[in-house]
């Protein structure tokens, strides 16, 4: 299974009110380890930084000025992510923005194709009445973060996806019985690859996807690329 664990970190609190997304991160699982794969950058927010956005994470407008503005990196973003389950920490907040970002290229929602796990709300579960961010969940779980002095989207993802880890450490010890069993039938049984192609309303939408894609970047779709289209 695959997922990438998102953050980002922004110019202020509300997409609605024409804040914007000054870094991006995010770092890929597959079947519950860290591949090193990781999509990273900072963005040119075309705006003012609300001061007290500045205090958290330290960006100003003067270092952003020569970064690449979000629709430069959208399609690139995208084909990282592709379709793989998003786990995010207060989920609405970094979705509120990435939707904002994306309807401005007009390009669909992230949850339009990709499932989402928010760890804010497993943790409050799991942890009712206590405090679940995500210097707490580190320090509940061990997880050494000396190195958040100030909030970066790279740091954030990856200390979440070790949070995440930790949290669902029981799926891990049930993914580990199950391979366990899978390993003492070898010999017994022939073990066969499965293949599900997908059917054609899955093809269907998938073109229409990448249609969307092609018209919101002039032309510049990478699947289409790479499929010779």
């Amino acid at each position: 299974m695959r997922q990438i664990v998102l953050d980002t970190e922004t110019t202020g609190l509300d997409p609605k009110l024409g804040h914007r997304i000054v870094e991006l991160a995010a770092v890929e699982m597959h079947n519950r380890r860290l591949t090193g794969n990781r999509f990273h950058r900072y963005l040119n927010p075309e705006r003012e930084i609300d001061a007290k956005a500045q205090e958290i994470h330290g960006l100003s407008r003067e270092f952003l000025e020569d970064k690449p503005k979000f629709g430069d990196i959208a399609l690139e973003f995208l084909d990282f992510v592709g379709r793989a389950e998003l786990v995010i920490h207060n989920a609405p907040f970094d979705l509120s923005f990435l939707d904002a970002e994306l309807g401005m290229l007009d390009l669909p929602e992230m949850t339009s194709f990709c499932a989402v796990v928010d760890t804010l709300v497993m943790a409050k579960e799991l942890h009712p009445g206590k405090r679940n961010n995500l210097d707490a969940l580190c320090e509940r779980y061990s997880i050494d973060n000396a190195k958040r002095t100030l909030h970066g989207a790279l740091l954030d993802a990856e200390l979440l996806a070790e949070v995440y880890l930790a949290m669902t450490r029981g799926q891990e010890s049930l993914h580990m019985e199950l391979e366990g069993a899978q390993s003492a039938e070898i010999g017994a049984f022939e073990r066969r690859l499965v293949v599900h192609r997908a059917d054609a309303e899955e093809l269907g939408s998938h073109a229409q996807q990448l249609q969307e894609i092609d018209k919101a970047s002039r032309g510049a779709c990478l699947w289409n690329r790479l499929n010779g289209v």
